[in-house]
């Protein structure tokens, strides 16, 4: 179905409102008439995602009680030689989630791991830790789980390698990146988003992170941009909705806030540092990109509050629960056995969450490498990161702690490759 050539205007805030609740009412309403004009209804429109996703749904749960794998698992050597097959591709963009099989060699991701306990402990990080800044992570235990660290030679070499160009450039070529005469991304040239470095040790607990996602909270439906790339959500044209199209996604704000990612990312990532059981506190997505659409319009439903976005807000986390996306919640599906050197990848909407472990068998540490492909709003953020690496501070997104401000050995300018400097906007 084809949207109508004129639909209401919606009333868009560039900047976070500062009277929230109105803003919601004002919005929702708008959503709303936006939608009635299409000559459909709220109800009508939620139900094709209803379907379109319950049918997902069904699928991985059926797959998961047949013993099959639900997470696609494709090899880095297929990957680099052009291999991959047209099923492993299709099964890619269905579940919108790989693990990366032997991305790096494991003896190079373990030395990787000694040398960055060798980079904290030998600039006595631990005596000058001062507890975790960040709400989010927390309370997810151990001391620290999450290091505050950005600049060790092991994240940049993984960051700015051939092999993790490669495999971005391969994920990135799954969205539409070019529409409406614009070239939203370049998909060839990622914009090395700095992210931390986990290290769960052997016999930890941890509470692990409920269901949550990270591409925004409010701003997703408040300002132009995002209310752009949504457009087939909102005009009637649902069932043209396409979670691989990055339209509008790559030049818009962000509302700011503790969680939010100042960068355009396709996927998120990390790469694993130690070999990890299925069932030992890992990542769990809902394998299903389409589900952005449920959670976009749910709000819009009758048994939500009209100043009420099914519990999003600002400054704080995108949630996913029982109260409203219960019919999602089946669907959620851990990573299979990694093992060093493999590498886990989601799409960016994708419906997330790290599993509680009580007394971790073997270690559980991963460096944290999205795709992030050079873009409007990467470009942007990637001044600010310039900064951040020449002086050895904790990135813009992140709080500011800046703990390698004064460790000599940290990456040095001199040691970036051609992907390093065209990633940091130096050529």
């Amino acid at each position: 179905m084809t949207a109508p050539a004129t639909l209401p205007r919606l009333p868009h805030w560039e900047e976070q409102p500062a009277d929230l609740p109105a803003a919601i009412r004002e919005v929702k309403a708008a959503l709303r008439a936006r939608i009635a004009a299409s000559g459909r209804s709220v109800d009508e429109v939620f139900a094709v995602v209803e379907r379109r996703v319950q049918a997902a749904v069904d699928e991985i749960t059926a797959t998961r009680a047949r013993g099959e794998q639900v997470w696609p698992v494709i090899e880095y050597a297929d990957i680099a030689s052009g291999a991959v097959s047209a099923e492993q591709v299709a099964l890619l963009r269905r579940r919108g989630c790989l693990v990366v099989r032997g991305h790096f060699e494991r003896e190079q991701a373990l030395g990787w791991d000694r040398s960055i306990v060798d980079y904290v402990e030998g600039n006595h990080f631990f005596e000058n830790y001062r507890g975790p800044a960040d709400d989010f992570f927390g309370s997810v235990g151990s001391k620290p789980e999450i290091y505050p660290i950005y600049w060790s030679a092991a994240q940049m070499e993984a960051r700015q390698s051939e092999r993790m160009a490669t495999v971005q450039a391969f994920l990135n070529s799954q969205w539409k990146h070019e529409s409406e005469g614009v070239r939203w991304f370049d998909p060839e040239r990622d914009s090395l988003y700095p992210d931390r470095i986990r290290r769960r040790p052997e016999g930890a607990d941890s509470a692990g992170l409920g269901t949550h996602l990270d591409p925004g909270t409010l701003d997703l439906w408040m300002t132009q941009a995002y209310q752009q790339a949504f457009r087939h959500l909102f005009d009637g044209s649902v069932e043209q909705y396409d979670p691989w199209d990055a339209a509008h996604r790559t030049a818009g704000p962000q509302y700011p806030g503790s969680t939010m990612c100042s960068a355009f990312r396709t996927f998120q990532g990390w790469t694993a540092l130690s070999d990890m059981d299925h069932d030992q506190g890992v990542l769990h997505t809902v394998p299903i990109p389409e589900a952005m659409a449920y959670l976009m319009l749910r709000p819009l439903l009758d048994d939500v509050a009209d100043d009420e976005m099914c519990g999003v807000t600002v400054n704080q986390v995108f949630p996913a629960g029982d109260k409203y996306h219960a019919p999602l919640l089946p669907a959620l599906t851990g990573i299979p056995d990694v093992r060093a050197g493999d590498s886990v990848w989601w799409h960016c909407d994708m419906i997330h969450s790290v599993a509680p472990v009580e007394s971790q068998k073997g270690w559980g540490n991963v460096m944290y490498i999205p795709a992030a492909p050079w873009c409007p709003r990467n470009e942007q953020y990637s001044a600010s990161v310039r900064e951040a690496f020449l002086t050895g501070s904790s990135p813009s997104d992140f709080p500011a702690e800046h703990y390698e401000r004064t460790w000599l050995d940290r990456f040095r300018p001199e040691d970036l490759t051609d992907i390093g400097r065209r990633g940091l906007g130096l050529d």
